[in-house]
């Protein structure tokens, strides 16, 4: 006689495997319910209630968002944020993208190249931010070493001066996120099918023509991809800019998050900042929402045209 605990097990060991991949996700999905949605419901509840120095649960109207707009810090931090984000998704994409063109030539010492180029992204925001405060500081770095061998009419106080400084900012940004462009751009590169850039070559293309008009514009998802991450990255800058200028000359390198943490966590002004926060969540919004629909919309049209 069969025992019925051998054909138990089986069964049993079925449906753990089938439903394995749904319990790896669940600490995720909490953690994503929790600290997303949860925590960014409670932001914008505290942005409308009557919140001081401490949380007070009273609803207070949309008076904390009006004062936030009439804030003169708050509106040059936003145009800060739209310069900065401007010039570094552009200056990264271009760097990003000539470097992958050069390595795309088959290079010798390609892989020691790729380390050296992705290197800024293995360093921390506040290290890279720190490290380019020294040199650009004229009190530690090329300007005193100028000074130190003579040549003592030499500046380089960008750091400190107002209209330079936000520069310094997106320079530095562009160096440590230019080797996450060139990877991706380099994977795409190398997606490429063979047989359309030996059609351009056999048609007489020159190789900067090949690659402007057929394998270009061949990975440009990638490039919108590339895109919005880098521009996550801009909008929720913090680190950066605290370890380099500190905000400052003034306001001229503060960011809406560096608004935040101050109008919160400095002046007490709980609701306000929590305003400010939710225009940083707007801003998100506004880059992901919509890159979330063209993706799908693009998944399905691949989907429809292979079937």
């Amino acid at each position: 006689m069969a025992d019925p605990s051998n054909a138990t097990r089986p069964r049993l060991s079925a449906i753990l495997s089938g439903w394995t991949p749904q319990l790896v996700l669940v600490p995720t999905l909490v953690a994503a319910l929790v600290y997303v949605v949860i925590f960014s419901l409670w932001t914008i509840w505290i942005s409308v209630s009557k919140s001081t120095l401490l949380p007070n649960m009273a609803y207070g109207g949309f008076g904390e968002y009006a004062a936030l707009w009439q804030s003169k810090r708050w509106i040059v931090s936003y145009q800060n944020l739209f310069l900065f984000g401007t010039l570094y998704v552009v200056g990264s994409l271009v760097t990003g993208t000539l470097l992958a063109i050069l390595i795309d030539q088959r290079v010798r010492f390609e892989s020691v190249w790729r380390t050296i180029f992705l290197y800024p992204l293995a360093i921390s925001f506040i290290v890279t931010g720190t490290v380019w405060r020294w040199i650009f500081h004229p009190q530690t770095g090329v300007e005193k070493a100028l000074h130190d061998i003579g040549w003592l009419s030499a500046q380089f106080d960008w750091i400190t001066d107002r209209d330079m400084a936000l520069y310094v900012v997106i320079f530095t940004g562009i160096w440590h996120s230019s080797g996450f462009a060139m990877a991706l751009i380099l994977a795409g590169l190398r997606s490429v099918d063979a047989d359309l850039i030996k059609a351009a070559q056999i048609d007489g293309a020159s190789m900067p023509r090949t690659y402007r008009k057929v394998v270009l514009p061949t990975i440009w998802p990638i490039f919108v991809a590339v895109t919005v991450v880098l521009l996550q990255f801009a909008i929720k800058t913090y680190d950066l800019v605290v370890a380099l200028t500190q905000g400052g000359p003034g306001v001229a390198t503060t960011v809406p998050a560096i608004v935040v943490y101050d109008l919160m966590f400095q002046r007490g002004q709980i609701a306000q900042g929590a305003a400010a926060a939710v225009m940083i969540l707007v801003a998100l919004a506004l880059v992901l929402v919509p890159y979330a629909i063209w993706s799908g919309i693009r998944a399905k049209r691949e989907a429809a045209h292979h079937g």
